[in-house]
């Protein structure tokens, strides 16, 4: 009798089941990088205007790198986008506050898009050798496709711009905002891989390699070394003699004027302030301006076509005994300009200067018919497209030359240094801020002119119709400025200045050779991840 054993079933093997612990942990490590990249991006919007805690940017930057790094270029895509919404999202506030939100939201959106493809850069670069010198400059190469495209670009979150009251500005003068913003980048990302390597020789007792720990210190301290030899490029010693000038602030009425009425309002308060002041000049309390700088705005009423307009201002210079530059909305063969109008007191309108780089959705508004499909309002406020002028704008008045790059320009690198190149002694900045209430528009833009007083050695002044207007040092120092939304003036002797700093003279060089950089470094990490796959594969 053959006696078959019954098989015992076996417990079945069951997977062990994630504690709550675990899931929390796997969690907290798919989140902790995407709020790290969001809350570093406001950590950056941080150090801007009107704060002056530009060395935020620096730990910004330390944990950005520590997102990025290691990781592929899918997620470094969209912890770039993160960060690009943290810190522009509050940067650009302002751009809403006329139209609301959607234009604001709507540019924020693209403009992140950019900071995206950086991030996606940084993350393949990070697995070079000197990688924060590949990123630094990958950042560079983004800024300078911002300021491009679209529509002619859009430069405003430079991080050159965040540092008017920095030990990094005299960098400025060495090579304009693409060194001095790339020197603040290779600070950040060299502080994050100084501590990268610190703690992990900590952890594992072993030495760093040389190599390594060089490029880490050297990304911090060469910046901060350029920076201090830098110095001696910024003065504030006059080379063509010195010119009194006096900014006009006349301010806007806030309410109960129709659109026409708030034009003419305008005007005549910037009249009335120049009037003003050349009755305090009369009775000997301040210094006769050789020259007056009205704002951007300051005539919205053409003067060529409208004499009561054309007598205000004749008046004004008749009264103050100076030229002025006033900034008028003209209309010339059908087009609309922005344009800068120098007003002889005794000749009347003698030169002119059209607004180069217009605003798009401000003062033009690309895909209208797009745009007036999806709200006709948005179309309404910009009912004809201003014109762009050709030439740069250098006004002799009273012997100085003085170069005009009105408001939105003071952004653009080319649209500074054409002045300069062209003769300017002094650069004015005339803006028109009341658009934006007391937003932190006026000190991002004021912030832009300090870092474009050391890029060039000029005396910037800045006329704005409600505030802030100041007038800049070649050195940065803002010696006058004042409130917001109050008629006033500021009377000051300046220094004319020649010379040419190295970031003039070189122009575009400095960021076109980040670009190649960028693209060496990322075309290097790029075939390296190919050679790799290629080896792991045989």
């Amino acid at each position: 009798m053959t006696v078959t054993a019954t098989p015992v079933d076996e417990p079945e093997q069951l997977e062990p089941q994630a504690t709550p612990v675990s899931r929390v942990s796997r969690w907290v490590d798919r989140l902790l990088p995407a709020v790290a990249a969001a809350l570093s991006g406001v950590l950056l919007y941080v150090s801007f205007p009107p704060r002056t805690l530009w060395w935020l940017a620096l730990p910004a930057f330390a944990v950005f790198g520590w997102v990025l790094r290691g990781r592929s270029w899918k997620a470094g895509l969209g912890l770039g986008y993160l960060f690009g919404l943290g810190f522009l999202l509050p940067l650009l506030v302002w751009t809403g506050v006329e139209v609301g939100p959607g234009p604001w939201l709507a540019l924020v959106v693209i403009e992140a898009v950019f900071v995206a493809l950086v991030g996606a850069g940084v993350a393949v670069v990070s697995k070079l050798p000197g990688w924060p010198v590949w990123a630094a400059a990958l950042w560079i190469a983004g800024e300078a496709a911002r300021a491009r495209a679209p529509f002619n670009g859009f430069p405003w979150g430079k991080i050159a711009f965040g540092q008017a009251d920095g030990v990094f500005l005299p960098l400025a003068a060495l090579g304009g905002t693409p060194v001095l913003g790339f020197a603040v980048v290779l600070c950040g990302f060299g502080l994050y891989e100084a501590v990268r390597l610190l703690v992990a020789n900590r952890r594992t007792g072993e030495a760093v390699r040389r190599g390594t720990a060089a490029v880490a210190a050297l990304s911090m301290a060469a910046p901060l070394v350029g920076a201090l030899a830098s110095r001696a490029l910024v003065s504030d010693e006059a080379e063509a003699g010195t010119a009194t000038v006096a900014v006009i602030q006349g301010n806007v009425p806030r309410l109960g004027l129709d659109f026409n009425a708030q034009r003419r309002a305008v005007l005549d308060y910037h009249a009335r302030e120049t009037e003003r002041l050349a009755a305090e000049v009369k009775a000997g309390k301040v210094a006769r301006p050789d020259f007056v700088l009205w704002p951007e705005n300051s005539s919205d009423i053409d003067p060529f076509a409208n004499p009561d307009a054309r007598t205000v201002i004749e008046d004004a210079a008749t009264a103050i005994g100076a030229p002025i530059s006033v900034g008028g909305v003209v209309e010339r063969d059908g087009k609309l300009y922005n344009e800068q109008i120098l007003w002889d007191p005794e000749k009347g309108p003698v030169d002119t200067y059209d607004k180069r780089q217009i605003q798009p959705f401000g003062e033009y508004l690309p895909l209208r018919s797009l745009i007036g499909a999806i709200n006709s309002e948005w179309t309404s406020m910009v009912r004809q497209d201003f014109s762009r002028g050709t030439e740069p704008g250098v006004f002799t008045m009273d012997g100085a030359k003085v170069g005009l790059v009105t408001c939105y320009e003071a952004a653009f690198d080319w649209a500074v240094r054409s002045e300069v190149t062209d003769g300017a002694q002094l650069i004015s900045v005339p803006s028109n801020n009341a658009t934006f209430d007391r937003s932190e528009m006026t000190y991002q833009q004021l912030a832009m002119s300090r870092v474009r007083a050391v890029e060039h050695s000029r005396t910037v002044t800045v006329p704005v119709t409600s505030g802030v207007s100041a007038i800049i040092m070649p050195d940065g120092r803002i010696t006058q400025k004042t409130g917001m939304f109050v008629p006033d003036s500021l009377v000051q002797k300046v220094p004319l200045r020649t010379s040419e700093t190295p970031a003039t003279r070189v122009g575009i060089a400095p960021e076109m050779l980040l670009v190649l950089v960028a693209a060496g470094g990322l075309g290097w990490a790029i075939a390296a991840g190919v050679r790799g796959r290629r080896a792991g594969g045989v």
